[in-house]
């Protein structure tokens, strides 16, 4: 017998497309029962600031086939039998190789993902224009064992004042877990390499600031109850959940773009692919325009080469990166090899 089916109806830039959605009823978060067509709805009604936000970049999608709970993967490129508005940019990765990436010019490729069982949305932190210039400095701060989004909340205005004296404006969301996502628009006159290293230097200086409270240590064994920048969110093909995309736990959250006058109050399981259409249309985007006004990575890199000339030089970099000048070994302190005695 065949899947039931459905027709949606999804405005897009050049008037309506028919998007067909099989299983509809098929539930993605058991929880709460909402169900794959419910989803696609959520992405239509949140689609200009979802696309305002992982729009007209690289994206790669986290497919759950099974819903919430099940097994999952990503997809980065277009499949074959996409339709014919399904679009891609040729990038290049972190291995050197070349390849077409996704990318969402409109709501209704992001509706056919649902269909194709995508919860996460993944963008990368350049546009299509240029690929391999990042237009936004990315924090991940990231609670560890014992710490959660309280603590994290904690340190955010701290950050916050780290990366404005370095001339930035930052802006923050929720991650749609337990953490905070810190962002800065930036020119896109920096490579991925450089704009790890800014991050590295705010981080450090962060670190300085508030040593019981944060931690750059890569190795978790190292870390303690203290918050993590994980700066390697910011290497090239490293990406963290969209602005407004959902997230795969049982609460059915929203990674949700905040002010920071709501950070002290806020509870980040509230934000849900139920609650975020109401939030948008009682307060409005806070994430609105934020691309308009970018800033420089200069000061921070000269704090980058200052904390070089003292002595602290590359961090460890993900275990498919090719191995980097400078870069200390990768094998954690406690399996490290010991000398003979």
């Amino acid at each position: 017998m065949a899947s039931e089916r459905i027709t949606l109806t999804v405005p897009g830039p050049h008037g309506d497309r028919e998007v067909g959605v099989s299983s509809p009823n098929r539930v993605i978060w058991p929880e709460l029962g909402i169900t794959k067509q419910e989803l696609a709805e959520y992405l239509i009604t949140v689609r200009e600031p979802f696309l305002n936000a992982n729009g007209d970049r690289p994206v790669s999608l986290e497919r759950f086939p099974e819903g919430v709970g099940g097994e999952s993967f990503f997809s980065k490129n277009p499949p074959k039998g996409a339709p014919d508005y399904i679009r891609a940019e040729t990038v290049t990765y972190n291995s050197g190789r070349r390849h077409p990436q996704l990318v969402l010019t409109e709501i209704a490729q992001a509706v056919w993902a649902a269909q194709m069982n995508t919860i996460v949305f993944h963008p990368w932190a350049s546009l299509t224009a240029n690929t391999d210039n990042p237009v936004e400095l990315r924090i991940d701060l990231d609670p560890q064992p014992g710490t959660g989004f309280a603590e994290a909340a904690a340190v955010a205005p701290a950050l916050r004042e780290v990366l404005a004296e370095a001339g930035l404006t930052a802006w923050i969301k929720t991650s749609g877990s337990r953490g905070i996502h810190v962002f800065c628009p930036i020119e896109p006159a920096y490579e991925f390499l450089d704009v790890r290293h800014a991050v590295i230097a705010a981080g450090r200086e962060l670190e300085r600031r508030m040593p019981d409270r944060v931690t750059m240590n890569w190795w978790k064994e190292e870390r303690g109850e203290r918050i993590f920048i994980d700066f390697n969110q910011a290497n090239r093909d490293r990406t963290m959940a969209g602005a407004y995309s959902p997230r795969a736990l049982p609460g059915a959250t929203v990674s949700t773009p905040i002010a920071w006058d709501e950070l002290a109050d806020v509870d980040p399981s509230s934000f849900t692919v139920r609650s975020v259409p109401e939030r948008l249309g009682s307060v409005g985007d806070p994430w609105a325009g934020l691309l308009d006004d970018r800033g420089s990575i200069d000061t921070l890199l000269e704090w980058w080469r200052r904390d070089l000339d003292e002595g602290l030089g590359e961090l460890p970099f993900p275990p498919e990166f090719p191995k980097m000048p400078g870069e200390p070994p990768r094998v954690q302190p406690s399996r490290a090899k010991k000398p003979e005695a």
